[in-house]
């Protein structure tokens, strides 16, 4: 028996990028990494920042991806509003995966600490949210290379069979 393809997203969060203003660098990143590591993927994405992230978080769960990346709209300007979007959209989040993220992040630039970044689950659906330079995607993606396929085994039941209790 095969074991079933895991799907991944990819999506860009970037008003510049959405309007044609530059070309998406941390998106193709992202595929490139979900792909070595086993996953069909599809995008990048490119949407704006703001309720185009909620939108796009949404339809990727209701088509039952099993993981979506986001890069982009994670720090503090006024106009960074990915992870109050991503929020609206998970049943609950995963602490440690934005404070990984973080950690390794500031080890070779301080202000990767001002990534506000989530990670979560929504029916089924790891979502995670990455910083927006291709830096950034980078050493997430290091990162994330260690956490995901155990996160997503577990999300999945893992050793645990649903709905069993001690």
């Amino acid at each position: 028996m095969t074991e079933p393809t895991l799907r991944a997203l990819a999506v860009t969060v970037s008003n510049r990028a959405a309007d044609g203003v530059y070309a998406d660098q941390g998106g193709p990143l992202l595929v490139e990494a979900l792909d070595s590591w086993g996953f069909r993927t599809d995008g990048p994405s490119v949407v704006p920042d703001g309720e185009p992230v909620e939108q796009v978080l949404r339809a990727a769960v209701a088509s039952r991806y099993d993981v979506v990346l986001t890069t982009g709209g994670t720090g503090i300007s006024p106009t960074d509003l990915t992870p109050e979007m991503t929020r609206r959209v998970l049943d609950h989040e995963i602490p440690g995966i934005p404070e990984a993220l973080r950690a390794a992040g500031t080890r070779k630039v301080p202000t990767a600490a001002l990534s506000r970044g989530l990670a979560g689950v929504a029916e089924g659906t790891l979502i995670v949210n990455l910083p927006g330079s291709t830096g950034g995607v980078r050493d997430g993606i290091e990162v994330l290379a260690a956490l995901l396929p155990h996160a997503v085994d577990q999300i999945r039941g893992g050793d645990h069979s649903r709905g069993a209790h001690p």
